[in-house]
């Protein structure tokens, strides 16, 4: 899985003022360290990976347990009251539309009643012990119950995949009938819990799926309550999640957490966020199947933080399922904590930018200035930050195979295009990758191949042998190192930045080198890009791309300029579309400085959004370009061809606006 970065909102107001005359703070040392010779950097704080931050806890079990028993009376699991599901019609499409009302709660104690109460219903339908259970559903307070149950029975959960050698399957009534149309590829599956009630009345969903023992999930609550069973508790070695990754550069791959694992990262971030507590309310909506979110949600439940429960399409008031004239999940929760995607960020940030924008007049010059401020007294000037306070974000870097453990911004660092000083768990090593032109040996910063160590690095992948000895290594010491495949740089007080990605480069037909990431990074500030995804090989000397149309600006533009069209799929096909987005790229590769080689040729225009739910990008919203690439391949190739085809007159409009 590739890299993500992690912005999490703390519950501290500060100001800065007079940066510059601070003297500049070591966040990262060098350490001396045994494998592979490279450069290695230790969070400065702790001479040794940290493994708990809890005396005598050694796995997420015992650790949810303590914390239950300690905040017994406080809230901890959070949903909103669904008061009424309405379908809405827009350009003949029919959209669903939520009423939600506030939130209802549940204590620490009736949750970990509950998670007792599944445990043993699991024991009574049937679960043998070391048989495995798959959660397929999305974020809610049912996933979070059925995590916590299976930890307390030492039963490895399973994220996405239901056909891998699973025995019980916990789902919603959304996912259930998505599996019932598979049933027969599921050989292994007997039971399946469903976290909805719907299903009791769906005769040909229960009638479809007779080979399996279908039980809801308050029949297993009251199976459980009337039959109790003593817990099997883990060890800290056994393996509490396979986790699979996003798929992003390739097939996923079932990662395996150890309950060692993911307490570790969770213990390295409770030393270096402060103010962490029970007064905090945390926002849910990422994927629970993603570790950034599961290793989230335990954090917050072992320091007596309560988590309340939304979606990414119910976040804000304007989101696409809230019914106008219904508050968002943020406006109604008001959390103080709350972790977020690239992706995602940039999608908050556009939206913002795009609302000012259409507001404009005074409106739009008090934002402008404010904004101005604001990133003055980031970049340290002494009159910017006035007037002004803001909640820190800290941004850090990580992935599946290391429980999202890596590296983590401090709250006083304010810095951007970099992701902090490695968490206290890990230890982060750079060793030369001479193909790619990156050594430690590099002037003024050492640079390489980004190699994690440390009690967080996961046991690898399942049933994977081969894949696992090539990117994880033991060293001499007895450090496990997992091998990114990222690039990164360390800055002189010891903060990693990531500069590229290995399998992101390709090598052009006369030998240039492109960073498709990089590239698709620079222009996507293009206002009419919601996405895009840049193609190049080594037959060809230039690149092309798939760019996903942003359609409220695409559809301003058209506006002002009088274009009629029926729809926005016909907008994107014509010919002075594609002139004005080409023209916008163009000015954002100019402005990002990069070289004419790298600069899209040819691009399709493309109207309809990539979602996870198309399958073309991950949840995390990062790119699956194998699957692009396959599910595009006719528009790719279409592109090369009308590119070869191109007039003089158009390379030379080409060529002089790259030159201008």
């Amino acid at each position: 899985m590739g890299p993500y970065y992690v912005g999490v909102i703390i519950p501290i107001v500060f100001t800065l003022i007079v940066r510059n005359t601070k003297k500049a703070k070591k966040r990262g040392v060098p350490v001396d360290v045994g494998g592979e010779p490279g450069y290695a950097i230790r969070n400065s704080r702790f001479a040794s990976p940290v493994e708990s931050a809890w005396e005598g806890v050694t796995t997420l079990a015992e650790l949810f347990e303590q914390s239950c028993r300690i905040h017994s009376d406080m809230r901890l699991l959070g949903t909103r009251k669904l008061i009424a599901r309405e379908m809405e019609t827009s350009d003949g499409r029919s959209f669903e539309k939520l009423h939600l009302g506030e939130y209802e709660w549940l204590s620490y104690g009736q949750v970990f009643e509950s998670v007792c109460n599944f445990a043993s219903g699991l024991v009574q339908l049937g679960h043998q012990k070391g048989e495995r259970a798959a959660i397929f559903a999305d974020t809610r307070e049912e996933w979070f119950i059925a995590l916590q149950g299976c930890f307390r029975r030492n039963v490895t959960v399973v994220t996405i995949y239901a056909s891998l050698e699973v025995t019980t399957v916990i789902c919603g009534y959304k996912e259930l009938k998505k599996l019932a149309n598979v049933s027969g590829q599921l050989d292994t599956v007997k039971r399946i819990i469903c976290m909805d009630d719907e299903f009791e009345s769906d005769a040909s969903l229960v009638s479809g799926s007779s080979n399996w023992t279908i039980t809801s999930f308050s029949d297993l609550d009251k199976l459980g309550r009337e039959n109790p069973v003593e817990p099997d508790l883990p060890l800290s070695a056994d393996v509490a999640v396979i986790m699979y990754t996003s798929g992003s550069t390739g097939m996923p791959k079932g990662v395996m957490m150890t309950h060692g694992n993911v307490l570790a990262t969770a213990s390295a971030v409770m030393t270096i966020v402060p103010g962490l507590g029970n007064r905090d309310v945390y926002l849910a909506y990422l994927p629970l199947a993603h570790i950034l979110e599961l290793a989230a949600e335990n954090i917050i439940a072992a320091i007596g933080s309560s988590i309340g429960y939304g979606s990414p399409l119910t976040l804000t008031d304007t989101s696409n399922k809230i019914k106008k004239g219904t508050k968002g999940d943020a406006t109604v929760l008001r959390p103080t904590l709350m972790a977020a995607v690239p992706a995602i960020l940039d999608r908050v940030r556009d939206g913002v930018r795009k609302k000012v924008d259409a507001t404009g007049g005074f409106a739009k010059k008090l934002f402008d200035l404010a904004y101005a401020r604001r990133l003055s007294a980031i970049n340290g000037s002494w009159f910017g930050a006035w007037g002004l306070e803001s909640a820190p974000i800290g941004q850090g870097y990580g992935l599946t195979e290391t429980c999202a453990g890596g590296t983590f911004s401090e709250y006083d660092d304010p810095s951007v295009g970099r992701v902090g000083a490695p968490l206290p768990c890990s230890v982060i090593k750079l060793v030369d990758w001479p193909e790619g032109g990156y050594l430690i040996t590099d002037s003024p910063k050492p640079r390489g191949e980004i190699v994690i160590g440390g009690p967080n690095v996961t046991v690898g992948y399942f049933k994977n042998e081969e894949k696992t000895n090539e990117v994880y290594k033991v060293d001499e010491r007895g450090m496990r190192w997992f091998y990114t495949g990222d690039v990164g740089q360390f800055h002189a007080d010891g903060c990693l930045e990531i500069i590229d990605r290995k399998k992101d480069i390709v090598k052009l037909q006369h030998g240039e080198y492109v960073s498709l990431g990089k590239v698709e990074a620079a222009l996507s500030v293009s206002p009419y890009v919601d996405n895009i995804m840049l193609h190049a090989d080594s037959f060809h000397s230039y690149c092309v791309a798939l760019v996903v149309a942003a359609q409220p600006s695409l559809e301003a533009w058209a506006s002002k300029q009088g274009i009629t069209y029926s729809d926005f799929s016909e907008l994107c096909e014509k010919e002075e579309t594609l002139k004005e987005v080409s023209t916008s790229l163009l000015k954002a590769a100019k402005a990002a400085k990069l070289e004419k080689f790298e600069i899209p040729t040819k691009i399709k225009l493309l109207s309809e959004p990539w979602t996870p739910e198309s399958g073309l990008v991950t949840a995390a919203l990062k790119l699956k370009r194998e699957v692009i690439r396959k599910t595009f391949s006719d528009d790719l190739a279409k592109l090369y061809i009308h590119h070869d085809s191109i007039s003089k007159n158009t390379l030379f409009f080409l060529q002089s606006v790259q030159k201008s």
